[in-house]
């Protein structure tokens, strides 16, 4: 592919993962990195350096110059960087949470809309390979529990656990039942933070799924396994390490169990990359604004239900 067919893209807020989409966009073959912008200018100069593009000082002039954009800042500041990026112009990647309220999600969808601009959703675990498996194998589930622990971390405690972590989980829950809400259920503990570190949320859906999210942050070791339980057949997978068994019920009595035959590979290079893709062909993404919209509105219904407990 042409330097001149290349999408020119930039990240905004380069911390621990927006480094990542850095590197990724200067890699992928259909992107060129124009360049980046954050709040620490130390920081901004150190990533411009290693990968070779230009700080950007405002959202204007990044505006200008980049056709899409990562915004990988904290959750709360989402809407504020987003809408002046999509009034420049540019098709969007905003990393999960969507944002901090559905309304603000209208907003952004609106503006999304008005402009003709795709707006991706950050949903990482949707491009691991794992997912790829579960969307080809997983009918009619009855049953889905996950489990996602990971050891304490100040960055991303501007939310609680259910926003940082089990919103993963529930975009998963939601692309897997393909059915609306009918009911949520949900307890939490504040253990470090101002806000729940800990939280178990049950999701019945109008089909009769049923499914049971564990969540933690303050864990003494990171997991994130999932078990989906359907006529015939039961799955356990494991994002973290790309891995897991189907269990198939043959002849009504024998259990038959196969080893899931997973390519590993790096979700986020996966992710970046449909998202370039969707730009330059018009597709709609794998994680929209819808969906990301969706997930957000029940990850806030959980969170409302476990703050009243407090």
């Amino acid at each position: 592919m042409s330097t001149e067919k290349k999408l020119k893209c930039a990240v905004v807020g380069v911390g621990s993962l927006g480094q990542h989409h850095a590197r990724i966009y200067s890699e992928l073959e259909q992107t060129s990195l124009v360049g980046i912008m954050d709040a620490d200018s130390a920081r901004a100069k150190e990533i411009a350096d290693k990968f070779n593009c230009k700080v950007f000082t405002s959202l204007e002039e990044l505006g200008k110059e980049a056709d899409a954009v990562s915004v990988v800042v904290p959750t709360d500041k989402h809407t504020m960087v987003a809408l002046p990026l999509l009034e420049a112009g540019c098709h969007l990647l905003v990393e999960k949470p969507f944002c901090t309220s559905v309304e603000e999600a209208k907003v952004m969808i609106e503006k999304a809309k008005e402009k003709n601009l795709t707006i991706q959703v950050g949903h990482i675990e949707h491009f691991n390979p794992v997912m790829d498996f579960m969307e080809k194998n997983v009918q009619s589930p009855k049953f889905i529990t996950a489990d996602r622990l990971a050891p304490f971390n100040p960055r991303g405690t501007e939310v609680g656990v259910v926003l940082d972590l089990m919103i993963h989980d529930i975009g998963i829950v939601l692309k897997l039942a393909q059915s609306p809400v009918d009911k949520i259920e949900s307890v939490g503990v504040r253990v470090i933070t101002r806000t729940e570190d800990i939280a178990n949320a049950r999701i019945s859906f109008k089909n009769g799924c049923v499914a049971n999210l564990n969540v933690s942050r303050v864990s003494s070791k990171k997991l994130r396994e999932i078990r989906i339980f359907q006529p015939g057949a039961y799955l356990s997978l494991d994002f973290m390490n790309q891995s897991g068994h189907l269990m198939h019920i043959k002849n009504a009595v024998e259990i038959e169990r196969t080893e899931v035959p997973i390519d590993k590979q790096e979700p986020l290079r996966i992710e970046l990359g449909s998202f370039a893709d969707c730009v330059l062909q018009n597709l709609n993404p794998k994680v929209d604004a819808q969906l990301g919209s969706s997930a957000l509105e029940v990850a806030l219904e959980i969170t409302r239900q476990i703050q009243s407990q407090f």
